[in-house]
């Protein structure tokens, strides 16, 4: 017989460096999740992402076990990295902060692809391009 689901939880972490402090250790324990439990699986399954944020959903079962689903990291914390920006821009009509290249569009589609829904890769981009002039950074040949 399967599992009866009590809750999932969407959060995000640091791949590999994830620690039961605030944010996330509060929130696991209020789900009735074990912190110390989650956070050894989590670092274990993101230990070569080391430092990336990546998202994960935990689906908690009334038995207080849980299954935790690694998805790919934010399309804004891609975007930031390829262009070499800490922050998308305040006013992103009006202020470019950067830009990226057809090619690192293409590879943040493809590395997000399971998690869009779209589907073909240009599709994705053009998806990942949105995300990009919403943060106040220019796609070039685009």
């Amino acid at each position: 017989m399967a599992k009866k689901i009590d809750k999932q939880l969407k959060v995000l972490a640091p791949g590999g460096q994830a620690t039961p402090a605030p944010p996330l250790g509060p929130a696991l324990g209020a789900a009735g999740v074990n912190p110390g439990q989650f956070i050894q699986a989590f670092n274990e399954r993101t230990r070569d992402l080391n430092g990336k944020v990546v998202g994960c959903v935990i689906t908690v079962y009334k038995d207080r076990s849980f299954d935790l689903e690694i998805k790919a990291s934010p399309a804004s914390v891609l975007i930031k990295e390829a262009a070499k920006i800490a922050k998308g821009s305040g006013r992103p009509k009006d202020e470019k902060v950067g830009q990226i290249t057809q090619d690192q569009l293409r590879a943040i589609a493809e590395e997000k692809m399971p998690d869009l829904n779209a589907g073909t890769t240009e599709a994705a981009m053009r998806i990942i391009a949105g995300t990009a002039r919403s943060m106040g950074v220019t796609v070039a040949g685009g």
